[in-house]
Protein backbone atom coordinates (compact mmCIF):
# COMPACT_ATOMS: atom_id res chain seq x y z
CA UNK A 1 0.00 0.00 0.00
CA UNK A 2 1.09 3.54 -0.68
CA UNK A 3 1.08 6.11 2.11
CA UNK A 4 -0.64 9.48 1.57
CA UNK A 5 1.09 12.10 3.72
CA UNK A 6 -0.25 15.43 4.92
CA UNK A 7 2.50 18.02 4.69
CA UNK A 8 0.80 21.29 5.59
CA UNK A 9 -2.33 23.16 6.54
CA UNK A 10 -5.28 24.43 4.53
CA UNK A 11 -4.50 25.15 0.91
CA UNK A 12 -7.50 25.32 -1.39
CA UNK A 13 -6.12 27.27 -4.31
CA UNK A 14 -7.79 29.56 -6.86
CA UNK A 15 -8.05 26.52 -9.11
CA UNK A 16 -9.10 23.29 -7.42
CA UNK A 17 -7.10 21.29 -9.95
CA UNK A 18 -3.99 22.72 -8.28
CA UNK A 19 -4.98 22.10 -4.66
CA UNK A 20 -8.33 21.27 -3.06
CA UNK A 21 -7.13 20.73 0.49
CA UNK A 22 -8.99 21.93 3.59
CA UNK A 23 -8.05 21.61 7.24
CA UNK A 24 -11.00 22.43 9.51
CA UNK A 25 -10.41 22.36 13.28
CA UNK A 26 -7.13 20.52 12.71
CA UNK A 27 -3.67 22.05 12.81
CA UNK A 28 -0.37 20.54 11.60
CA UNK A 29 2.59 19.92 13.87
CA UNK A 30 6.00 19.03 12.46
CA UNK A 31 7.48 15.91 14.01
CA UNK A 32 11.16 16.13 15.09
CA UNK A 33 13.25 13.93 12.79
CA UNK A 34 15.42 12.62 15.61
CA UNK A 35 12.44 10.63 16.88
CA UNK A 36 12.21 8.83 13.51
CA UNK A 37 8.48 9.48 13.17
CA UNK A 38 6.48 7.55 10.57
CA UNK A 39 5.40 10.83 8.94
CA UNK A 40 6.90 14.35 8.93
CA UNK A 41 3.63 16.06 9.97
CA UNK A 42 0.73 15.08 12.23
CA UNK A 43 -2.59 16.93 12.39
CA UNK A 44 -3.98 17.52 15.87
CA UNK A 45 -7.47 18.70 16.88
CA UNK A 46 -7.89 22.35 17.81
CA UNK A 47 -8.78 22.90 21.48
CA UNK A 48 -12.37 22.60 22.59
CA UNK A 49 -14.41 25.22 24.43
CA UNK A 50 -15.23 24.16 27.97
CA UNK A 51 -17.91 26.36 29.47
CA UNK A 52 -16.98 27.80 32.87
CA UNK A 53 -19.63 30.48 33.34
CA UNK A 54 -22.66 32.21 31.88
CA UNK A 55 -23.16 35.95 31.58
CA UNK A 56 -26.22 37.34 33.39
CA UNK A 57 -27.32 38.59 29.95
CA UNK A 58 -27.39 36.09 27.12
CA UNK A 59 -26.21 38.10 24.13
CA UNK A 60 -22.86 38.49 22.44
CA UNK A 61 -19.73 38.84 24.59
CA UNK A 62 -18.13 41.88 22.94
CA UNK A 63 -14.82 41.83 24.79
CA UNK A 64 -12.85 40.32 27.63
CA UNK A 65 -9.77 41.80 29.27
CA UNK A 66 -7.18 40.69 31.79
CA UNK A 67 -5.99 43.70 33.76
CA UNK A 68 -2.38 43.99 34.86
CA UNK A 69 -3.40 42.96 38.40
CA UNK A 70 -4.87 39.71 37.01
CA UNK A 71 -8.56 40.64 37.24
CA UNK A 72 -10.93 39.65 34.44
CA UNK A 73 -13.44 42.05 32.87
CA UNK A 74 -16.12 41.13 30.33
CA UNK A 75 -18.47 43.20 28.16
CA UNK A 76 -21.77 41.39 27.47
CA UNK A 77 -24.54 42.59 25.16
CA UNK A 78 -28.13 42.58 26.30
CA UNK A 79 -31.26 43.50 24.32
CA UNK A 80 -30.78 47.27 24.74
CA UNK A 81 -27.36 47.92 26.30
CA UNK A 82 -23.94 46.37 26.78
CA UNK A 83 -23.00 45.54 30.37
CA UNK A 84 -19.51 45.75 31.83
CA UNK A 85 -18.71 43.13 34.47
CA UNK A 86 -15.87 42.31 36.78
CA UNK A 87 -15.61 38.50 36.90
CA UNK A 88 -13.69 37.09 39.84
CA UNK A 89 -11.75 33.84 40.03
CA UNK A 90 -14.88 32.01 41.21
CA UNK A 91 -16.78 33.33 38.18
CA UNK A 92 -19.06 35.62 40.11
CA UNK A 93 -20.20 38.44 37.80
CA UNK A 94 -20.26 41.92 39.35
CA UNK A 95 -22.01 44.58 37.27
CA UNK A 96 -20.00 47.80 37.06
CA UNK A 97 -21.87 49.83 34.46
CA UNK A 98 -23.43 49.97 31.02
CA UNK A 99 -22.46 51.36 27.62
CA UNK A 100 -24.43 51.66 24.37
CA UNK A 101 -25.21 48.47 22.49
CA UNK A 102 -22.87 47.75 19.59
CA UNK A 103 -21.51 44.97 17.41
CA UNK A 104 -17.88 46.15 17.45
CA UNK A 105 -15.46 44.84 20.03
CA UNK A 106 -14.48 47.04 22.98
CA UNK A 107 -10.82 47.94 23.63
CA UNK A 108 -9.26 48.14 27.12
CA UNK A 109 -5.99 49.43 28.55
CA UNK A 110 -4.85 50.08 32.12
CA UNK A 111 -2.02 51.70 34.06
CA UNK A 112 -2.29 49.57 37.18
CA UNK A 113 -4.66 52.05 38.83
CA UNK A 114 -7.41 52.67 36.31
CA UNK A 115 -8.79 50.92 33.24
CA UNK A 116 -9.77 52.90 30.16
CA UNK A 117 -12.45 51.52 27.81
CA UNK A 118 -13.15 52.75 24.28
CA UNK A 119 -15.86 51.51 21.92
CA UNK A 120 -15.32 53.59 18.79
CA UNK A 121 -17.70 56.36 19.82
CA UNK A 122 -17.00 59.85 21.16
CA UNK A 123 -17.71 58.61 24.70
CA UNK A 124 -15.30 56.42 26.65
CA UNK A 125 -15.24 54.99 30.15
CA UNK A 126 -13.01 54.28 33.15
CA UNK A 127 -12.89 51.73 35.98
CA UNK A 128 -11.15 52.24 39.30
CA UNK A 129 -9.26 48.95 39.63
CA UNK A 130 -9.27 48.99 43.45
CA UNK A 131 -12.73 50.34 44.24
CA UNK A 132 -14.37 48.76 41.15
CA UNK A 133 -16.22 52.01 40.44
CA UNK A 134 -17.26 52.86 36.88
CA UNK A 135 -17.71 56.21 35.19
CA UNK A 136 -17.65 58.18 31.95
CA UNK A 137 -14.44 59.94 30.95
CA UNK A 138 -14.90 63.70 30.94
CA UNK A 139 -15.06 65.25 27.44
CA UNK A 140 -12.57 67.94 28.44
CA UNK A 141 -9.83 67.63 25.76
CA UNK A 142 -11.01 64.06 25.12
CA UNK A 143 -12.16 63.10 21.61
CA UNK A 144 -13.18 59.44 21.81
CA UNK A 145 -11.22 56.63 20.12
CA UNK A 146 -11.40 53.30 18.32
CA UNK A 147 -8.10 52.21 19.89
CA UNK A 148 -6.23 52.80 23.13
CA UNK A 149 -2.93 51.59 24.49
CA UNK A 150 -0.68 52.33 27.48
CA UNK A 151 3.01 53.14 27.30
CA UNK A 152 5.50 54.82 29.64
CA UNK A 153 2.80 56.04 32.11
CA UNK A 154 0.58 57.52 29.35
CA UNK A 155 -2.69 56.40 27.82
CA UNK A 156 -2.60 56.93 24.05
CA UNK A 157 -5.69 57.24 21.83
CA UNK A 158 -6.37 57.79 18.15
CA UNK A 159 -8.72 60.65 17.30
CA UNK A 160 -11.41 59.01 15.10
CA UNK A 161 -11.63 60.16 11.52
CA UNK A 162 -8.28 61.99 11.61
CA UNK A 163 -4.54 61.39 11.34
CA UNK A 164 -4.16 62.62 14.92
CA UNK A 165 -3.48 60.86 18.20
CA UNK A 166 -3.42 62.27 21.71
CA UNK A 167 -2.18 61.26 25.14
CA UNK A 168 -3.27 61.56 28.74
CA UNK A 169 -1.19 63.13 31.47
CA UNK A 170 1.30 60.84 33.16
CA UNK A 171 -0.03 58.38 35.76
CA UNK A 172 -3.62 59.58 35.63
CA UNK A 173 -6.13 58.33 38.20
CA UNK A 174 -9.80 57.44 37.95
CA UNK A 175 -10.73 60.74 39.57
CA UNK A 176 -8.72 62.66 36.96
CA UNK A 177 -10.32 60.83 34.04
CA UNK A 178 -13.92 61.36 35.16
CA UNK A 179 -13.19 64.76 36.67
CA UNK A 180 -11.83 66.41 33.53
CA UNK A 181 -8.18 66.89 34.54
CA UNK A 182 -6.58 63.90 32.77
CA UNK A 183 -5.77 65.62 29.47
CA UNK A 184 -3.88 68.66 28.25
CA UNK A 185 -5.36 70.12 25.07
CA UNK A 186 -1.83 70.58 23.70
CA UNK A 187 -0.92 66.88 24.04
CA UNK A 188 -1.97 65.97 20.53
CA UNK A 189 0.00 65.20 17.36
CA UNK A 190 -0.47 63.74 13.89
CA UNK A 191 1.18 61.19 11.67
CA UNK A 192 3.82 62.97 9.64
CA UNK A 193 4.80 60.47 6.97
CA UNK A 194 1.33 60.28 5.44
CA UNK A 195 -1.98 62.05 6.02
CA UNK A 196 -4.19 58.95 6.08
CA UNK A 197 -6.37 58.54 9.18
CA UNK A 198 -5.19 56.52 12.17
CA UNK A 199 -7.54 53.57 12.78
CA UNK A 200 -5.88 52.05 15.86
CA UNK A 201 -2.80 52.23 18.08
CA UNK A 202 -0.57 49.64 19.72
CA UNK A 203 2.52 49.51 21.90
CA UNK A 204 5.18 46.83 21.44
CA UNK A 205 8.76 46.65 22.62
CA UNK A 206 8.50 50.04 24.31
CA UNK A 207 7.39 51.84 21.14
CA UNK A 208 4.12 53.24 19.82
CA UNK A 209 2.67 52.01 16.53
CA UNK A 210 0.22 54.34 14.78
CA UNK A 211 -1.67 52.10 12.35
CA UNK A 212 -3.48 54.09 9.70
CA UNK A 213 -5.87 53.33 6.88
CA UNK A 214 -3.00 53.13 4.35
CA UNK A 215 0.31 53.50 6.22
CA UNK A 216 1.86 52.89 9.64
CA UNK A 217 4.39 54.87 11.66
CA UNK A 218 6.43 54.08 14.78
CA UNK A 219 6.92 56.67 17.52
CA UNK A 220 8.85 56.55 20.78
CA UNK A 221 9.00 58.47 24.06
CA UNK A 222 11.77 61.02 23.61
CA UNK A 223 11.14 62.92 26.86
CA UNK A 224 10.61 66.17 24.97
CA UNK A 225 8.97 68.89 27.05
CA UNK A 226 6.37 70.02 24.51
CA UNK A 227 5.14 66.56 23.39
CA UNK A 228 6.91 63.53 24.76
CA UNK A 229 6.43 61.19 21.76
CA UNK A 230 8.46 61.64 18.58
CA UNK A 231 8.57 59.68 15.35
CA UNK A 232 11.32 57.04 15.04
CA UNK A 233 13.36 58.02 11.95
CA UNK A 234 12.93 55.58 9.09
CA UNK A 235 10.30 53.49 10.90
CA UNK A 236 7.54 53.67 8.31
CA UNK A 237 5.39 50.88 6.86
CA UNK A 238 3.56 51.31 3.55
CA UNK A 239 0.64 49.22 4.79
CA UNK A 240 -2.39 50.29 6.75
CA UNK A 241 -5.29 48.40 8.26
CA UNK A 242 -8.52 47.23 6.60
CA UNK A 243 -10.18 46.21 9.87
CA UNK A 244 -9.18 47.98 13.12
CA UNK A 245 -10.29 45.10 15.34
CA UNK A 246 -8.26 42.56 13.36
CA UNK A 247 -5.22 43.66 15.39
CA UNK A 248 -3.67 40.91 17.51
CA UNK A 249 -0.47 40.83 19.53
CA UNK A 250 1.84 37.99 20.51
CA UNK A 251 5.16 38.72 22.21
CA UNK A 252 6.80 41.53 20.16
CA UNK A 253 4.78 40.95 17.00
CA UNK A 254 1.55 42.51 15.78
CA UNK A 255 -0.83 40.86 13.32
CA UNK A 256 -3.53 42.53 11.27
CA UNK A 257 -5.49 42.59 8.02
CA UNK A 258 -3.82 44.98 5.59
CA UNK A 259 -5.10 47.74 3.38
CA UNK A 260 -2.82 49.98 1.35
CA UNK A 261 -2.73 52.04 -1.82
CA UNK A 262 -2.42 48.93 -3.95
CA UNK A 263 -5.23 46.84 -2.47
CA UNK A 264 -6.37 44.97 0.62
CA UNK A 265 -7.08 41.60 2.24
CA UNK A 266 -3.50 40.53 2.99
CA UNK A 267 -2.56 39.40 6.51
CA UNK A 268 0.77 40.59 7.90
CA UNK A 269 3.00 40.11 10.92
CA UNK A 270 5.47 42.72 12.12
CA UNK A 271 9.17 42.01 11.91
CA UNK A 272 11.22 44.77 13.48
CA UNK A 273 10.11 48.01 11.81
CA UNK A 274 8.68 46.14 8.83
CA UNK A 275 5.96 43.60 8.17
CA UNK A 276 5.94 40.16 6.56
CA UNK A 277 3.05 38.80 4.54
CA UNK A 278 1.82 35.61 6.22
CA UNK A 279 -1.37 34.91 4.27
CA UNK A 280 -1.33 32.71 1.17
CA UNK A 281 -2.76 33.55 -2.23
CA UNK A 282 -5.52 31.01 -1.60
CA UNK A 283 -6.57 32.59 1.69
CA UNK A 284 -6.34 36.09 0.24
CA UNK A 285 -8.60 35.06 -2.63
CA UNK A 286 -11.10 33.64 -0.14
CA UNK A 287 -11.06 36.81 1.99
CA UNK A 288 -11.49 39.03 -1.07
CA UNK A 289 -14.65 37.12 -1.95
CA UNK A 290 -16.39 38.26 1.26
CA UNK A 291 -18.89 41.10 1.00
CA UNK A 292 -17.50 42.70 4.17
CA UNK A 293 -13.99 42.49 5.61
CA UNK A 294 -13.75 45.63 7.77
CA UNK A 295 -15.64 43.79 10.53
CA UNK A 296 -12.78 41.30 11.04
CA UNK A 297 -11.87 40.43 14.65
CA UNK A 298 -8.40 39.18 15.53
CA UNK A 299 -6.71 37.89 18.66
CA UNK A 300 -3.73 35.74 19.62
CA UNK A 301 -3.69 32.85 22.06
CA UNK A 302 -1.29 30.14 23.16
CA UNK A 303 -1.98 26.60 24.33
CA UNK A 304 0.37 23.66 24.87
CA UNK A 305 3.27 25.61 23.39
CA UNK A 306 1.40 26.45 20.18
CA UNK A 307 0.76 30.13 19.45
CA UNK A 308 -2.12 31.09 17.16
CA UNK A 309 -3.46 34.21 15.48
CA UNK A 310 -7.23 33.82 15.05
CA UNK A 311 -9.00 35.99 12.47
CA UNK A 312 -12.81 35.92 12.24
CA UNK A 313 -15.04 37.56 9.64
CA UNK A 314 -18.47 37.81 11.33
CA UNK A 315 -20.50 38.86 8.29
CA UNK A 316 -18.97 36.12 6.12
CA UNK A 317 -19.20 33.52 8.90
CA UNK A 318 -15.57 32.40 8.46
CA UNK A 319 -12.62 31.99 10.83
CA UNK A 320 -9.00 31.51 9.75
CA UNK A 321 -6.16 30.62 12.11
CA UNK A 322 -2.38 30.94 11.68
CA UNK A 323 -0.02 28.78 13.72
CA UNK A 324 3.20 30.66 14.37
CA UNK A 325 5.67 27.76 14.68
CA UNK A 326 4.83 26.10 11.35
CA UNK A 327 3.56 29.19 9.50
CA UNK A 328 0.55 27.14 8.41
CA UNK A 329 -3.13 28.13 8.28
CA UNK A 330 -6.23 26.15 9.14
CA UNK A 331 -9.93 26.91 9.41
CA UNK A 332 -11.81 27.02 12.68
CA UNK A 333 -15.54 26.44 12.55
CA UNK A 334 -18.51 25.58 14.72
CA UNK A 335 -21.85 24.13 13.73
CA UNK A 336 -24.89 26.40 13.74
CA UNK A 337 -28.45 25.45 14.74
CA UNK A 338 -28.99 23.82 11.33
CA UNK A 339 -25.83 21.74 11.55
CA UNK A 340 -23.98 23.85 8.97
CA UNK A 341 -20.42 25.07 9.33
CA UNK A 342 -20.15 28.66 10.54
CA UNK A 343 -17.54 30.89 12.15
CA UNK A 344 -15.82 29.80 15.34
CA UNK A 345 -17.77 30.60 18.48
CA UNK A 346 -15.02 32.77 19.96
CA UNK A 347 -15.64 36.50 19.78
CA UNK A 348 -12.91 37.63 22.19
CA UNK A 349 -10.04 36.19 24.21
CA UNK A 350 -8.14 36.94 27.41
CA UNK A 351 -5.82 34.92 29.61
CA UNK A 352 -6.78 35.20 33.28
CA UNK A 353 -6.73 33.03 36.40
CA UNK A 354 -4.39 30.59 34.65
CA UNK A 355 -6.74 29.88 31.74
CA UNK A 356 -7.44 31.24 28.26
CA UNK A 357 -10.99 32.60 28.31
CA UNK A 358 -13.18 32.83 25.22
CA UNK A 359 -16.44 34.76 24.91
CA UNK A 360 -19.25 33.40 22.73
CA UNK A 361 -20.50 35.59 19.88
CA UNK A 362 -24.17 34.67 20.45
CA UNK A 363 -25.24 33.31 23.80
CA UNK A 364 -23.25 34.95 26.62
CA UNK A 365 -21.27 31.79 27.45
CA UNK A 366 -17.75 32.15 28.82
CA UNK A 367 -15.49 29.25 27.89
CA UNK A 368 -11.88 28.29 28.39
CA UNK A 369 -9.73 26.77 25.67
CA UNK A 370 -9.04 23.17 26.72
CA UNK A 371 -6.87 20.83 24.64
CA UNK A 372 -8.41 17.83 26.47
CA UNK A 373 -12.03 18.89 25.91
CA UNK A 374 -13.50 17.87 22.59
CA UNK A 375 -16.71 19.88 22.30
CA UNK A 376 -17.69 23.50 21.67
CA UNK A 377 -19.70 23.92 24.85
CA UNK A 378 -21.99 20.94 24.48
CA UNK A 379 -21.86 20.73 20.68
CA UNK A 380 -19.67 18.43 18.55
CA UNK A 381 -16.65 19.93 16.81
CA UNK A 382 -16.48 19.08 13.10
CA UNK A 383 -13.01 18.05 11.94
CA UNK A 384 -12.30 17.87 8.21
CA UNK A 385 -9.14 17.13 6.27
CA UNK A 386 -9.00 16.99 2.49
CA UNK A 387 -6.06 15.02 1.12
CA UNK A 388 -3.84 15.92 -1.85
CA UNK A 389 -4.73 15.09 -5.44
CA UNK A 390 -3.93 11.48 -6.36
CA UNK A 391 -2.68 11.27 -9.95
CA UNK A 392 -0.61 8.68 -11.81
CA UNK A 393 0.66 10.15 -15.08
CA UNK A 394 -2.90 10.84 -16.23
CA UNK A 395 -3.81 7.15 -16.24
CA UNK A 396 -6.91 5.75 -14.62
CA UNK A 397 -6.34 4.22 -11.21
CA UNK A 398 -8.48 1.54 -9.60
CA UNK A 399 -8.80 2.02 -5.84
CA UNK A 400 -9.10 -1.29 -4.03
CA UNK A 401 -8.94 0.19 -0.52
CA UNK A 402 -8.35 3.34 1.53
CA UNK A 403 -7.23 3.18 5.18
CA UNK A 404 -7.30 6.22 7.46
CA UNK A 405 -4.12 6.67 9.51
CA UNK A 406 -5.92 8.11 12.53
CA UNK A 407 -5.52 7.68 16.29
CA UNK A 408 -8.30 5.40 17.58
CA UNK A 409 -9.49 3.80 20.80
CA UNK A 410 -9.21 6.88 22.98
CA UNK A 411 -11.63 8.01 25.66
CA UNK A 412 -13.04 11.35 26.73
CA UNK A 413 -16.37 11.17 24.94
CA UNK A 414 -19.22 13.17 26.44
CA UNK A 415 -21.97 12.19 24.00
CA UNK A 416 -23.98 8.99 23.81
CA UNK A 417 -22.64 7.65 20.50
CA UNK A 418 -20.08 4.93 21.12
CA UNK A 419 -18.30 3.56 19.10
CA UNK A 420 -17.33 6.77 17.33
CA UNK A 421 -17.61 7.27 13.59
CA UNK A 422 -15.57 8.72 10.74
CA UNK A 423 -16.68 9.36 7.18
CA UNK A 424 -14.86 9.32 3.87
CA UNK A 425 -16.01 10.97 0.68
CA UNK A 426 -14.18 11.50 -2.56
CA UNK A 427 -14.19 13.59 -5.70
CA UNK A 428 -13.38 12.33 -9.16
CA UNK A 429 -13.85 15.84 -10.59
CA UNK A 430 -10.68 17.23 -9.01
CA UNK A 431 -12.59 18.67 -6.03
CA UNK A 432 -15.42 20.34 -7.97
CA UNK A 433 -18.11 17.87 -6.85
CA UNK A 434 -18.28 15.13 -4.26
CA UNK A 435 -19.90 11.79 -3.72
CA UNK A 436 -21.90 10.85 -0.64
CA UNK A 437 -19.87 10.16 2.54
CA UNK A 438 -19.35 6.55 3.59
CA UNK A 439 -19.18 5.96 7.35
CA UNK A 440 -16.92 3.63 9.29
CA UNK A 441 -16.14 3.13 12.99
CA UNK A 442 -13.05 4.41 14.76
CA UNK A 443 -13.89 2.21 17.73
CA UNK A 444 -14.85 2.72 21.32
CA UNK A 445 -12.51 3.55 24.17
CA UNK A 446 -9.73 0.98 24.47
CA UNK A 447 -10.22 -0.49 20.98
CA UNK A 448 -6.73 0.38 19.82
CA UNK A 449 -6.61 -2.04 16.88
CA UNK A 450 -9.54 -0.59 14.95
CA UNK A 451 -8.48 0.26 11.41
CA UNK A 452 -11.02 2.42 9.56
CA UNK A 453 -10.98 1.30 5.94
CA UNK A 454 -13.08 1.48 2.82
CA UNK A 455 -12.92 -1.02 -0.05
CA UNK A 456 -13.82 -1.22 -3.74
CA UNK A 457 -13.81 2.54 -4.31
CA UNK A 458 -13.97 2.61 -8.09
CA UNK A 459 -11.73 4.22 -10.65
CA UNK A 460 -10.50 7.76 -11.39
CA UNK A 461 -7.75 9.69 -13.17
CA UNK A 462 -7.53 12.40 -10.51
CA UNK A 463 -9.09 11.66 -7.14
CA UNK A 464 -9.32 13.71 -3.96
CA UNK A 465 -10.25 12.00 -0.67
CA UNK A 466 -11.71 13.80 2.33
CA UNK A 467 -12.03 12.54 5.92
CA UNK A 468 -14.38 14.05 8.50
CA UNK A 469 -15.43 13.21 12.04
CA UNK A 470 -16.72 14.88 15.20
CA UNK A 471 -16.01 12.27 17.85
CA UNK A 472 -15.55 14.00 21.26
CA UNK A 473 -12.37 12.09 22.00
CA UNK A 474 -8.66 12.56 21.46
CA UNK A 475 -7.69 11.99 17.84
CA UNK A 476 -4.82 12.80 15.53
CA UNK A 477 -4.48 12.28 11.80
CA UNK A 478 -1.39 11.35 9.79
CA UNK A 479 -2.96 10.82 6.39
CA UNK A 480 -3.91 7.48 4.92
CA UNK A 481 -2.94 4.44 2.88
CA UNK A 482 -4.27 3.47 -0.54
CA UNK A 483 -4.18 0.19 -2.38
CA UNK A 484 -4.31 0.91 -6.10
CA UNK A 485 -3.94 -0.67 -9.49
CA UNK A 486 -2.82 1.51 -12.37
CA UNK A 487 -4.76 0.89 -15.57
CA UNK A 488 -3.37 0.91 -19.08
CA UNK A 489 -4.95 4.21 -20.05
Amino acid sequence: MARVNLLGGAYQSRSLISAAQRAVNLYPESNPPEGQPPVPVTHYPTPGLRKVSQSPVTGRLRASYRATNGDLYVVASGPMLSYIYYVNASYAWVLLGTIPLGLNPVVFADNGLVIVIVDGTATSYAIDMLAKTFGTISPTSFYGATGVTYLDTYFIFNRPGTAQFYISLSNVSYAMLVGGTAFDSLDIAAKTGSADNIVTVASIHGELWLIGELTTEVWANSGAADFTFQRVPGAFVDHGCAAPYSLGQMDVSLFWLVQDRQGEAVVVKTDGYGVDRISTHAIEQDIQSYDTIDDAIGYCHQIDGHAFYVLTFPDAGRTWCYELATGQWHERASTDSNGNLNRHRSNCFSYAYGQGHVGDYQNGALYVYDQDYYLDGDQPIPRIRTLPHMINDGKRVSYAAFIADIEVGQTGGRLTSDPWLISLRWSDTRGASWGNPVIQSIGAGGELYVCPQWQRLGMARDRVFELSWSAPIRTSLQGGFVQVKVCAS
